[in-house]
């Protein structure tokens, strides 16, 4: 398997190249060079599997013999033993029709822990491997820096600094990144929002000169990697429901997916590519309905921004977007660059009627405003005895507006509710604590507050990048 850019300039990269490079040489992204396609036989075979060892099986296709299979699943079985469920991503029955699969289980309770902790992990054995400095750099809505600065905090020949929004964050996803103490985590709080967080790493990634210089390396969800890894609970929760409903095996099942930067949904889209048997992709999203917009009208457009009761979703810019619109397009990259040189031009992307009959096909998309997510969260709370998060709440509404009665589907539980209090406390719900969110209150913080501009960013990374010396 290699990788390629979705705007056609970069070609023949292999996965380690692939992994280090995280957004393409030529501004594009990393896609592989072909999907791989899974029988309906292999499907069955997987269906026994572990989560560790379905991972395994998944990435043996996209790795090209890279990583010794044995390495490869130390490196697996290593990520996943902080998880606090044996089976890493649990499914929930909520009702006849809706299951939820957790995704919270992991150390920083959040959804972004199931790719990055193996990111972390293949991180360190590329720093080792290959004695060459790692610098990730990356921008968070809230969930993706608590999980990196987790990945690989204290790990030697590795660097790490997120930028997030000042002020746009949760409590305890703000205590969660400034609360680690490792000398190798900078954690810079930016005047702006995510967006403008987002616009800065892209820059600087696209600067090749500045990238090459300073070992700048991705961690967000521009790095493909991390869309390989989140492909794997697709396979999973389908196995796992079709155990419980033997009689849907083989049957499309659908799946609701909270997403801002549309990588999350888009793993789910390279599992459907694969093989998995998928119906539709319900795109959840809030009042930052970008992507609600484009799958229904076809017109890709950031509005105005605001701020919700989802703080994660509130995105307007999704990083991902072009990974589609690549496929979209019938992996035209000529056309894909020609819509991106526009997007930057003039703000927009508009798509034909038979581009949007594809999109509509694969894709349904409801924004969920901020009374419809409480009332979710109270609803579920006080008949099922179960507290969703703001954003799992957005991917159960939206299951339910946009799919027919009757018809089973899968919606993402991305974070533990601990994680958005000041959204619970809005429904008049007291929840409990786990003790490793209790304890963030009582540490000490350590954070860099600096102004929305890319020279102050650069300022503070230059040194911090510069303190890293492998052994």
């Amino acid at each position: 398997m290699q990788y390629q850019s979705t705007r056609g300039q970069v070609s023949e990269v292999g996965f380690i190249d692939a992994f280090l490079m995280g957004l393409a040489t030529d501004g594009g992204l990393l896609v592989p060079s072909t999907i791989p396609v899974i029988s309906s036989d292999k499907l069955e075979e997987w269906r026994t599997l572990s989560f560790q060892d379905l991972m395994l099986e998944i990435f043996s296709y996209y790795l090209n013999e890279e990583i010794p299979n044995d390495e490869l699943k130390e490196m697996i079985y290593a990520s996943y033993s902080t998880f606090r469920h044996e089976d890493v991503t649990p499914v929930h029955q909520l009702t006849d029709d809706i299951y939820l699969l957790e995704l919270f289980h992991g150390p920083t309770f959040a959804f972004k822990d199931i790719a990055l902790q193996l990111m972390g992990q293949l991180y360190s054995y590329v720093a080792k491997k290959y004695k060459r400095p790692i610098n990730i750099l990356g921008a968070t809505s809230g969930d993706t820096g608590a999980s990196a600065i987790q990945g690989v905090r204290g790990k030697e020949g590795i660097n790490i600094c997120i930028l997030h929004p000042n002020g746009k964050v949760s409590k305890v996803q703000e205590l969660q990144m400034t609360t680690v103490q490792d000398e190798n985590v900078l954690n810079l709080s930016v005047e702006g929002n995510f967006d403008d967080c987002q616009r800065m790493i892209k820059e600087l990634f696209a600067d090749v000169n500045f990238k090459n210089e300073h070992h700048l390396c991705a961690i967000n969800s521009i790095n493909i990697v991390r869309i390989l890894a989140q492909t794997v609970y697709y396979f999973y929760a389908y196995f796992r429901v079709t155990d419980q409903r033997p009689e849907l095996k083989g049957v499309p099942l659908h799946f609701s997916v909270p997403t801002g930067n549309f990588g999350d949904i888009f793993a789910g889209y390279l599992a459907s590519r694969m093989g998995l048997p998928v119906g539709k992709l319900v795109l959840a999203t809030n009042e930052n309905n970008i992507l609600e917009r484009f799958v229904k009208e076809g017109i890709y457009k950031p509005d105005g921004f605001h701020t919700t009761y989802s703080p994660s979703m509130d995105i307007q810019v999704a990083s991902n977007f072009e990974r589609y619109l690549y496929y979209v397009l019938d992996e035209d990259a000529e056309q894909t660059e020609s819509y991106m040189k526009s997007f930057q031009e003039s703000g927009e992307i508009r798509i034909p009627q038979e581009l949007l009959s594809k999109v509509q096909s694969e894709f349904a998309a409801y924004g969920v405003i901020g009374a419809e997510c409480l009332a979710t969260i109270q609803k579920y709370n006080d008949e099922k005895a179960y507290l969703l998060d703001p954003h799992s709440a957005c991917g159960v509404a939206a299951a339910e507006r946009t799919l027919p009665a009757g018809e089973v589907v899968v919606s993402l539980a991305t974070a533990h509710p601990a994680k958005f209090n000041e959204s619970i406390e809005l429904c008049e719900i007291k929840q409990e604590f786990p003790p490793q969110i209790s304890a963030l209150y009582d540490m000490p913080v350590r954070k860099t507050e600096v102004e929305g501009t890319l020279d102050q960013v650069v300022a503070e990374l230059i040194p911090f990048y510069h303190r890293l010396q492998v052994k």
